[in-house]
């Protein structure tokens, strides 16, 4: 009788082990499935890296780092001065405006040397280093 309770209990205690193994193996089958996040990876149209920094730049028709080569325009509404920030890259009469609040850039056009650049309600004024109008109110200035 106490062989057999205890051939019983070996026998149970293998077929729970196959079975928590075969879990085991089904799990980390479904781990291997999911594909890892690749640094860097992120490539827009163009081919511009974002988590590098870089922004496709129509004017200067290659990836850019906006930071790096535009002139930085603080907000500045009211008289305050806020955190975010705007930037411009030039290219003869016509200036590339990188605003937060826009997903594309936008593209302003002057009529000559040492005019405003324009483009609907915005209007960029080369005065003290630059103002940056909607709607004829300040919203960003810089150098």
């Amino acid at each position: 009788m106490k062989k057999i309770f205890l051939f019983s209990i070996i026998v149970g205690l293998s077929f729970s082990c196959a079975k928590k193994i075969s879990e085991e193996n089904k799990t980390l089958d479904k781990k291997e499935e999911s594909k890892p996040v690749v640094v860097g990876g992120d490539s827009d149209a163009h081919g511009c890296k974002a988590s590098a920094g870089y922004t496709w730049s129509t004017l200067k028709k290659e990836c850019v780092r906006i930071f790096e080569v535009g002139t930085k325009l603080a907000h500045a509404e009211d008289g305050k001065t806020y955190s975010t920030v705007a930037y411009v890259i030039f290219d003869g009469n016509k200036a590339e405006l990188f605003l937060d609040t826009q997903k594309d850039p936008i593209i302003l056009e002057r009529k000559s040397e040492g005019d405003s650049w324009t483009k609907d309600d915005l209007q960029l004024i080369p005065w003290k280093g630059y103002v940056l109008k909607k709607a004829g109110k300040i919203i960003y200035t810089g150098e």
